[in-house]
């Protein structure tokens, strides 16, 4: 408005100015004469500035004459564009200073100036290649979708700019939730330009999302082959493409292909827990459990983890405690100060009945790092040493409220989302989850239960946090007296009950029988559970 104003002021006054200096010159004396052989003019001031101006409107079209006569002759000579580059120079040069004001409007965020400037760049220049980007980027900055997505759709008729509009297209529906559509033209994007890295990202997420691992896995060798993503990181998203496949696989009831998919996933990448889970449970299934054995030690040399004991285990099912004791010297000796691996040495010896042992190989943990887990096999050694119900409770009421330590992590959103996936089933992001301890706030929000003493219970208890601690708690606590002690330890025992240097068990209090524990634990978890 201001700006309006102002340029009306100006036009006023420069007319007042042009009018004043008119009368000045028709009141003033004198003049210009010009002789032109035996021919004399004589003009006045005001007709002398008139001649002046015609004079040079004169020379401007002599000008432009001349120009036109170089273009005939060109034409002539056998330019066939001279003639059509000279009518339309005017044009051209109309038509890019709008599409130049059209691009500043752009990126100054004017959308509706930026669209008028590209309609009048495109009555002068014809080129809808240049113009309609333009108009498709401001309509969208304008929230016109259905503008934009029309204009898209004109650009899919050249082959210039076929993969812009299919690409525009594409993230109209990703904006509009169409993930179907949107996946069918990253596809077409993705095989009109397989080196732009965009769409290679957005394709692959597509593919996760719909679980087309074997597309997945092509695009994200498309990736490496032309230089969007170093090696290492190739081998580790492939075995996860390759575990994700294996999981489908399994539920499709293939179980020979989700086996060898499997065993393929450890061989790419052998750090990744899930997958040395699901490759060991393939190689027992083949009744090879060397390797079985072989690949979950490899994978708790990288990183102990709570589901690489529990296929360890899975590997002889009916072996007895001790038995499990020796054989799990294969895990125990390594990562000594890990906590996984010192509540791992307790849940052995407590399946053993040796509480004392289990103690020690807890050590202090249960008070510097303190866990629902942790406690929980703090308050079972509580009760297999014969502490008073008290005791036993005061830990599990500590175990409420702990954290759940180590947990399946998003890095993308934070989100808990209880068990490994390759993409994060809350905002998508792919081979984003990795095993660590979680804010509180994020743990408060998931309000997830922790595993209790998988080795003893089995599966870890899903249900409400405070539920399912006092089911388990109230079945601790319930457990009755037992009437006999334990067999003494044999001297061939002795080191495998203490394979790490712990001291000798406690066998002051009588514990209670292991099987009574078990029973117990296990009816509360099914409870809980339900």
């Amino acid at each position: 408005m201001l700006w309006s104003l102002i340029k009306i002021v100006l036009f006023i006054a420069a007319i007042a100015l042009l009018t004043l200096g008119a009368e000045q010159l028709m009141q003033s004396s004198g003049g210009v004469r010009v002789a032109v052989g035996n021919i004399e003019f004589n003009l006045g001031p005001l007709q002398a500035v008139i001649a002046l101006l015609l004079l040079a409107a004169a020379i401007w079209l002599g000008l432009k004459l001349l120009g036109l006569v170089v273009a005939t002759l060109k034409f002539v000579s056998g330019d066939e564009t001279a003639l059509s580059r000279w009518w339309s120079r005017s044009r051209e040069r109309k038509g890019f200073e709008a599409l130049a004001e059209g691009l500043m409007a752009l990126a100054s965020g004017e959308s509706r100036a930026a669209m008028a400037k590209a309609q009048k760049a495109e009555r002068y220049l014809k080129r809808p290649e240049l113009t309609n980007l333009i108009t498709a980027q401001a309509a969208e900055m304008a929230g016109d979708t259905r503008k934009a997505e029309q204009v898209y759709k004109r650009l899919l008729q050249d082959d210039r700019t076929r993969f812009v509009g299919v690409r525009g297209i594409m993230k109209q529906k990703l904006l509009e939730g169409d993930t179907d559509t949107a996946m069918k033209l990253a596809e077409k994007a993705f095989a009109l330009k397989p080196r732009h890295e965009e769409t290679q990202d957005v394709l692959l997420r597509l593919q996760a999302d719909k679980g087309d691992w074997a597309g997945a896995r092509k695009t994200l060798g498309a990736k490496l082959k032309y230089g969007h993503l170093p090696r290492d990181v190739h081998r580790r998203r492939d075995a996860v493409l390759a575990l994700g496949e294996a999981k489908s696989i399994v539920e499709e009831g293939k179980s020979i292909e989700a086996r060898e998919a499997a065993i393929l996933a450890n061989k790419l990448s052998p750090d990744l827990v899930p997958a040395a889970v699901m490759a060991a449970r393939g190689y027992v299934d083949q009744g090879q459990k060397r390797y079985a054995t072989r690949v979950i030690a490899k994978a708790w040399t990288v990183r102990p983890h709570p589901d690489l004991a529990a296929a360890f285990a899975a590997i002889e099912p009916e072996e007895k405690p001790l038995d499990r004791l020796r054989r799990f010297q294969a895990l125990t000796k390594q990562h000594m100060a890990d906590p996984e691996t010192k509540m791992l040495r307790a849940e052995l010896f407590i399946a053993a009945e040796r509480y004392g042992d289990a103690r020690e190989a807890m050590g202090d943990l249960a008070e510097k790092e303190p866990t629902a887990r942790s406690l929980t096999i703090m308050a079972a050694i509580e009760r297999g040493e014969g502490a008073p119900d008290h005791e036993v409770k005061a830990w599990l009421a500590r175990a409420v409220s702990a954290s759940r330590g180590p947990q399946w992590v998003c890095d993308n959103c934070h989100n808990i989302p209880g068990s490994w996936t390759p993409a994060c089933p809350n905002c998508g992001a792919f081979d984003s989850l990795s095993w660590r301890v979680p804010s509180q706030q994020v743990e408060a929000a998931a309000g997830a239960t922790a595993g209790v003493l998988p080795l003893i219970v089995g599966e870890p208890v899903q249900g409400k946090a405070h539920e399912g601690a006092e089911e388990v708690g109230d079945a601790v606590a319930e457990v009755p007296e037992p009437e006999d002690r334990p067999e003494e330890i044999a001297p061939e025992e002795a080191e495998i009950l203490e394979p790490t240097g712990a001291g000798p068990a406690n066998h002051d209090a009588p514990p209670p029988a292991a099987e009574a524990v078990d029973a117990e634990i296990m009816e509360a978890a099914e409870r809980a559970q339900k």
